[in-house]
């Protein structure tokens, strides 16, 4: 089965002889206070650097997925209250889990078929505002442009950054937020259990200023530990060792960057031409490269059908398209023979 399903998705074809390298190795079993795991963590910060131009002032966090970074975030960065500027279901389901922690938080939601106008933010007491990157449920993502618009606009507050579904595969400019965070099983081609959040110095600083210690998760404790190539807690070793002997193998952010924007603009010229389906969203500006969400003039559970019987799996509609669309996943791991037999198969 070729999952297109955008998370968890098709895993890179060394997975299986990543995990029996690290079962011979004796990783499984590697002590989280070891010398070695302390060299792994410095080896996989080190690719992270390289490979995705993460900048090296910028703190890497080892944590288990992109909700446990809301938690991190709530608890750790709002002194006063955040604002949450969404045009998605993943974005207002961040904003809900920080309200309950915080319940000043304000919401900023905006059309999807539209970008984001920054001059519409009424930021007020709010001294972290959070954005999505990359909004999975409708396939729309910002700008490198408008995340530098909004950075320049609002240069003293901290921004927070969901990149789930396009870090390491689109070429990220990290200096534009303060916190960015993905988990592995969307762009990085691995199996869930791992997610990464990335921090700014001054993210670094107001964390430890705040000193939020009194959670198991707290930022503040995180980056003490991690400043040691340690973790607060017994960490998925196998997914970070996964995470090192993935980025050994794959280009860098630009070349994959290239590829994936070449794909999403060979897909957006597909469904142009397509009698029965059509992108949910219709403007270029907005339109991820990385997750595309499809509707159709015919039965949409009888195409998911089919497409499992020929070996293809799509993904689920989600939020308010739960019903009406279905997504597909443009990630690095996918292979030019699987897209071209998905192509085939929508084209019949």
């Amino acid at each position: 089965m070729i999952s297109f399903y955008p998370g968890p998705s098709r895993v890179y074809d060394g997975v299986p002889r990543w995990t029996a390298d690290a079962y011979k190795k004796g990783i499984l079993s590697m002590n989280h206070r070891s010398a070695e795991f302390m060299d792994l963590v410095k080896e996989t910060t080190a690719l992270l650097r390289r490979k995705l131009r993460v900048p090296k002032d910028y703190s890497v966090l080892f944590v288990s997925s992109a909700t446990e970074c809301w938690e991190i975030i709530a608890q750790s960065l709002v002194e006063r209250e955040s604002l949450h500027a969404y045009n998605g279901a993943f974005g207002e389901k961040w904003f809900r889990y920080t309200q309950k922690l915080n319940p000043r938080s304000r919401a900023h939601s905006f059309d999807f078929q539209a970008p984001l106008d920054p001059s519409a933010l009424n930021l007020g007491e709010a001294d972290l505002l959070c954005l999505t990157q990359n909004e999975t449920s409708n396939g729309t993502a910002l700008s490198p442009r408008l995340l530098k618009e909004i950075r320049t606009r609002f240069p003293q507050t901290l921004n927070a950054v969901d990149a789930t579904s396009s870090m390491a595969g689109i070429n990220l400019d990290f200096k534009l937020a303060d916190v960015w965070f993905a988990s592995v099983q969307k762009c990085f081609g691995l199996p869930a259990g791992l997610a990464l959040l990335i921090c700014s110095p001054r993210a670094a600083e107001t964390a430890r200023r705040l000193a939020r210690n009194n959670h198991y998760n707290s930022l503040a404790f995180q980056l003490e530990m991690i400043a040691k190539h340690q973790t607060t807690h017994t960490p998925n070793v196998l997914g970070i060792y996964l995470l090192y002997r993935s980025l050994e193998s794959v280009s860098s952010i630009r070349e994959t960057d290239a590829l994936i924007r070449r794909r999403a603009a060979q897909w957006v010229t597909f469904f142009k031409k397509h009698p029965r389906l059509s992108l949910l969203v219709k403007e270029d500006k907005v339109l991820s490269h990385t997750v595309l969400t499809v509707t159709s003039s015919t039965s949409l559970q009888t195409l998911k059908e089919r497409a499992k019987q020929k070996g293809l799996l799509l993904g689920e509609g989600y939020g308010p398209w739960k019903e009406t669309t279905f997504r597909i996943a443009n990630f690095p791991a996918h292979k030019v023979a699987e897209i071209s037999k998905l192509k085939k198969f929508l084209a019949s």
